[in-house]
């Protein structure tokens, strides 16, 4: 069905709950809040359909992810860095129903259980590892079937990759060379140790092969319910609050504004940047941001937009003198161009790899109780975020610091709806960081250099001697996000939280926020599984009337 509103115009339009942001959160909660067939829904998303097959097959995110050009990406930049030589980062985000999992690598993590009890330690009660865990199990459709740690029929298809290439596996025998141990899932308790990566792809049925965005899984089977509108670019200039409640959202489309109206909650799943933006627009947030920007503060809530966490990312490369990596140079594209072919015949190959295929997660430190670095090998050579290109084949591993002390904010960059946030990561602002992403960049060049990796080791990019200076300038002048970021709208039940632990935010009624702004820290992985977690509880708690 297409993603089009069911009337003829936008103008009058109302419902129990408007969802504003399709992504991740907004499509998991779209599709079980439908369910009742007596509950109105409208989601209200400001990209496209999420369906064109630079999404649907996995191994076009590499012209998706670089925001040259803008497909699907809202591409964002960071604000200068001053840990990062004052350079300016890049934050792709997902622009199309779906979300970020519409353009990221499909992997399927869900980060250590400790992580999960530590958010519970900070206040958000019901968030522990042994209240969530069933939620990541119901919305698993594991292909491996149903055991303690897998579900086999929710919406979300998971895999085992159908065909890593050799160097993948290479990269897991080299870890084990590196006293590093071998880990067959990463979801099976804390992960721990060298492996290859599950991935939300499609495993059964005519999209085997496909990527397994949230919209895929959730959203688009829901689109024929009578009860479900699904609005497609169209912008949310505002939340409308009326004597202390929202009551609805103020939207551009096609050029003309509209009101919708929300007879019970407006629910923000617009993402870690986006949701606070939204708010900030509507007048609530850091009254001394609204005010500077002209906006009087309908609601003062100083937590908007601060607690800014994300992953900071170092990556090593190589080229290769071996041809079954990826190279951008007319051998390596006519590789590609019969990969696109087998995979449309047979959602098999080349065309299915996420592309980082392997990764590890191991200690800075020996004496930590549980891993607080990851890695994620990749099968091509990636710089900048695809926006440096090489015509090399050749492959490279990222490393990131999971458990990050630096803390920064999001902003308004304008008050004008539609205009990027003002992002401020503040990397490597706490030295703390810094010690570690040393570290980090040295065990990942030990790696590097195993045996195991011999055959497709050829010359390096951006050699360095190794040192503790030549890696921190080294990391200052290259290292940037592996797209995780979380915690600007985060819950808790400390004065300075933005929503409570039924993610209700304080001081407005009838307004929620769901996705991974709420998370009070960051999770020691990737972010995606735990987002649509995240939005399965609380469809749940919205359902039992939380």
């Amino acid at each position: 069905m297409a993603c089009t509103p069911r009337r003829a115009s936008v103008a009058g339009m109302e419902a129990e709950y408007v969802i504003v942001g399709g992504g991740s959160a907004g499509c998991v909660l779209a599709a079980r809040l439908s369910e009742n067939p007596n509950t109105s829904v409208i989601l209200v998303e400001a990209g496209g359909g999420g369906r064109d097959i630079f999404i649907r097959a996995p191994a076009l995110v590499a012209t998706m992810v670089s925001g040259r050009p803008r497909i699907n990406n809202w591409a964002f930049q960071t604000v200068p860095q001053p840990g990062l030589n004052g350079r300016r980062g890049f934050q792709p985000r997902g622009k199309a129903l779906g979300g970020s999992s519409a353009i990221n690598a499909m992997l399927y993590v869900r980060g250590n259980p400790a992580d999960y009890d530590h958010w519970a330690d900070l206040g958000c009660d019901g968030w522990d590892w042994e209240c969530v865990k069933p939620l990541f199990l119901r919305a698993e459709g594991f292909q491996g079937g149903a055991g303690p740690h897998h579900g086999a029929d929710g919406p979300l298809q998971v895999r085992a990759q159908s065909a890593p290439r050799k160097i993948s596996r290479a990269f897991v025998d080299a870890c084990e060379q590196c006293q590093i141990p071998r880990c067959d899932d990463f979801n099976e308790g804390a992960p721990d140790g060298a492996g290859l990566y599950h991935v939300t792809q499609f495993h059964d049925g005519p999209q085997a092969g496909e990527r397994c965005s949230v919209a895929a899984a959730y959203l688009f089977p829901a689109m024929g319910r009578s009860n479900l509108t699904v609005l497609t670019r169209t912008l949310v200039e505002k939340v409308v609050i009326e004597d202390g409640r929202a009551t609805g959202i103020k939207v551009r489309r096609k050029g003309r504004r509209h009101a919708i109206r929300a007879r019970r909650d407006v629910i923000l799943s617009a993402g870690a940047f986006g949701s606070p933006q939204i708010l900030m627009l509507s007048g609530v947030g850091p009254e001394d941001e609204l005010r500077a920007h002209g906006i009087d503060p309908v609601h003062v809530s100083e937590g908007v937009g601060k607690n800014l966490q994300d992953h900071l990312d170092h990556v090593i490369s190589y080229r290769s003198p071996r041809r079954d990596v990826v190279g951008l140079n007319p051998r390596g594209l006519g590789r590609l161009g019969k990969a696109a072919l087998r995979w449309r015949k047979t959602g098999e190959g080349l065309f299915a790899s996420p592309m980082a295929e392997g990764g590890a997660f191991l200690k800075s430190d020996p004496a930590l109780s549980h891993a607080d670095l990851q890695i994620h090998f990749v099968i091509g050579i990636v710089d900048q975020h695809m926006r440096k290109l090489h015509g090399a084949d050749g492959f490279s591993a990222h490393i990131c610091a999971l458990y990050p002390h630096s803390r920064g904010e999001v902003g308004l960059s304008s008050r004008r709806p539609g205009s990027p946030p003002r992002i401020d990561p503040k990397f490597l602002s706490d030295p703390r960081d810094v010690a570690v992403m040393i570290k980090a960049a040295r065990q990942l060049d030990t790696i590097l250099g195993a045996e195991a990796l011999a055959p497709w080791r050829g010359k390096r990019l951006y050699p360095n001697d190794g040192s503790d200076a030549a890696l921190e300038a080294d990391i200052r002048a290259r290292a940037d996000t592996i797209y995780h970021p979380v915690g600007t709208c985060r819950m808790g039940d400390d004065a300075e939280v933005v929503v409570a632990p039924d993610l209700r935010l304080n001081g407005i009624e009838g307004l929620r926020v769901v996705d991974a702004s709420v998370m009070p820290r960051i999770v020691g992985g990737n972010t995606n599984a735990p987002t649509v977690m995240i939005a399965e509880k609380a469809a749940d708690m919205i359902r039992a009337g939380v």
